[in-house]
């Protein structure tokens, strides 16, 4: 389970301020705990993604882990007051329209929150029918051009198995790779990882796109994307972090998923042999394709990439039940897995590689159990 430290991460970086093109918070969070942990390295690419590293010993792994989560929700940019307590402000993600009637927003500057309503908003043309172009808000105070906006929810919090956020697409997955940066850190065991922390996913996951132009993941590494993904009747919360085998748009890479099975199968044997442990390791292997995610990017464009993700309460902040704007909620032991899978795929000395060893001898071995059987009644299928 989480310790302490853990969980106090994970609450502040669930409450950090973040919108597409508008990262800046959690970006300075980033560097800002990264360099103060030894055998860390980071540095940001031309478009504003930041690449951590983890080296511990003097081994190289030929094929190492790069996992990838991005920085923003979808969010309000403040653009300009309309008339005094009135402001315009930009959209920008897949949020439906009728959820924006009267719903509570709040806005970011100088260390505090302005709250305010909207009261009207304009569809994007260029976008889905039902798409947000920007919005009028009621407000308090003055909000500067550039402000975030996000909706006027509680700040993040653990209550009982759930862990509950304005934002946890993908704050969590964010807080849950530098969680695995900190146990990889404060470790004498040797690992090797990457990890990429990409902008503006929920526009179109254009920051991954751009770090595959700018070559930002080194090509030998092999990519797993990190999100959170609306719960589906068979991909449960509380039945641990999921193995995406793709998404609405694509399946990802079989070798890389079938790599990543293999590590949490490690994991459950693990488990299972230190017969005391209560809060065994879990994890599901699914399809989820409610939406499309940064791994069909990677795929595309030449990696090979898998995805994982936590089963997610109220997408988009979209309270389905209610018909309201609601916070999004992620299973708390869904994510203590989540980084024990990380801190394995980091560890691993066994390289990955595209043929999977043990597969290919079960299905030699069914084969050779089986051939004389096969050849003596072939002379059936003449007659």
């Amino acid at each position: 389970m989480l310790d302490r430290q853990e969980r106090q991460l994970l609450l502040e970086v669930l409450s950090l301020p973040t919108a597409p093109f508008a990262e800046r918070y959690v970006l300075s969070y980033i560097r800002s705990f990264c360099l103060a942990r030894p055998g860390v390295t980071i540095k940001a690419d031309a478009s504003g993604n930041l690449l951590v590293r983890v080296r511990k010993g003097k081994r190289s792994i030929r094929r190492p882990v790069c996992l990838t989560a991005h920085l923003d929700h979808p969010g309000f940019i403040a653009d300009r007051g309309v008339e005094r307590g009135r402001l315009k402000a930009i959209w920008r993600g897949g949020v439906r329209a009728e959820y924006f009637q009267n719903a509570k927003v709040r806005f970011f500057e100088n260390d505090r929150w302005h709250r305010g309503r909207v009261c009207s908003i304009k569809r994007d043309r260029a976008g889905r029918k039902d798409a947000v172009g920007s919005a009028v808000v009621e407000i308090s105070g003055e909000v500067p051009p550039g402000s975030i906006g996000m909706w006027d929810l509680p700040d993040a919090a653990i209550r009982s198995s759930r862990i509950y956020s304005r934002a946890c697409d993908d704050l969590a997955g964010v807080a849950a790779m530098l969680s695995c940066i900190q146990r990889l850190s404060r470790s004498r065991a040797v690992c090797d990882a990457y990890f990429l922390f990409t902008r503006a996913e929920e526009v179109g996951f254009v920051g991954a796109l751009a770090a595959c132009r700018l070559r930002t993941i080194p090509r030998k590494c092999f990519v797993v994307a990190v999100e959170t993904s609306s719960e589906l009747i068979n991909a449960r919360m509380g039945d641990g972090p999921i193995l995406r085998v793709g998404d609405r748009s694509s399946v990802f890479s079989p070798a890389v998923t079938a790599y990543c099975q293999r590590v949490a199968e490690r994991l459950v044997r693990r488990d299972i042999a230190k017969k005391g442990r209560s809060n065994r390791f879990c994890y599901q292997r699914k399809l989820m394709d409610g939406g499309s995610c940064e791994a069909t990017a990677y795929c595309q464009l030449g990696y090979d990439a898998t995805g994982m993700c936590l089963a997610l309460g109220n997408y988009h902040n979209m309270d389905v039940r209610r018909g309201k704007i609601g916070s999004e909620y992620v299973n708390v032991h869904d994510y203590a897995d989540l980084i024990d899978w990380f801190v394995a795929l980091s560890r691993q000395q066994k390289a990955y590689n595209v043929e999977d060893e043990g597969l290919l001898g079960r299905l030699s071995g069914l084969e050779e159990q089986y051939r004389t059987l096969l050849d003596c009644t072939k002379g059936q299928l003449d007659d």
